[in-house]
């Protein structure tokens, strides 16, 4: 597909990675396969989105409630978060900064660790700006915030009225981050399922008809392209 150099560049994207157990029962494997084969596709979408200059990218890894899937395959997906974010892909050498959104309490304290050092080496690297959402949950992440302020109030280090969007997206994970362009959910389900629920106020949505373990570079082009020929109103006419 030909595109005209910077088609993409500066651009926030929110990926649902949809479609890992559908993937496996379709290739008569374990949905395990479909989570692996998912996180190498990950991996290629990175590079891709750091060769587009795309200015964030944020993945949808593991929602607060995913935790009610069979244990296997919870475990499988954390020994992936494991082998493939945390120690497979050179964050340093692609410039990636890296983000990770979500509560870090209930992981393994081997990955909070990983996740914060991680964080601490990557946060000046200019490249694009990697989100990984793991043990995360619009609601959730909107409850935070709320709490959050409600203690500055108590403290006395803000008034009720001082409150306002501003101070209410800096308390979010993704603070001090543009909001997303686009949200992108392959598998064509036509669902947000609590993700960026904030951050997607006036986010286009583009669902594709093809599973994450089957994503491309192609298919990617593909929906930026279509974002590229919408046009967003932000509420006007």
């Amino acid at each position: 597909m030909e595109h005209e150099k910077g088609f993409a560049k500066g651009l926030s994207i929110g990926i649902i990675m949809d479609g890992n157990g559908r993937w496996a029962k379709r290739h008569g494997l374990p949905r395990t396969a479909g989570h692996k084969k998912g996180a190498e596709v990950f991996k290629d979408i990175i590079r891709y989105c750091n060769e587009l200059e795309i200015a964030s990218v944020t993945f949808y890894a593991f929602s607060t409630e995913n935790w009610a899937r069979p244990l296997e395959e919870v475990n499988a997906i954390m020994k992936l978060f494991g082998q493939y974010l945390l120690m497979a892909y050179d964050y340093q050498k692609e410039n990636n900064k890296v983000v990770f959104l979500g509560d870090r309490a209930p992981l393994p304290p081997k990955y909070q660790a990983q996740m914060a050092d991680i964080e601490e080496k990557t946060k000046n690297n200019t490249g694009t700006v990697l989100n990984v959402a793991i043990n995360y949950g619009g609601r959730q992440e909107i409850l935070h915030a709320a709490q959050a302020l409600a203690r500055q109030v108590q403290q006395g280090a803000l008034r009720p009225e001082e409150i306002d969007e501003a101070r209410f997206s800096a308390q979010l994970y993704t603070a001090g981050q543009k909001d997303p362009d686009f949200i992108l959910r392959p598998s064509g389900e036509l669902r947000l399922s609590n993700f960026m629920l904030w951050q997607a106020s006036y986010a286009e949505f583009i669902s594709m008809d093809v599973l994450w373990p089957d994503f491309t570079r192609e298919d990617l082009d593909k929906a930026i392209d279509e974002f590229n020929h919408r046009s967003r109103r932000f509420g006007g006419l």
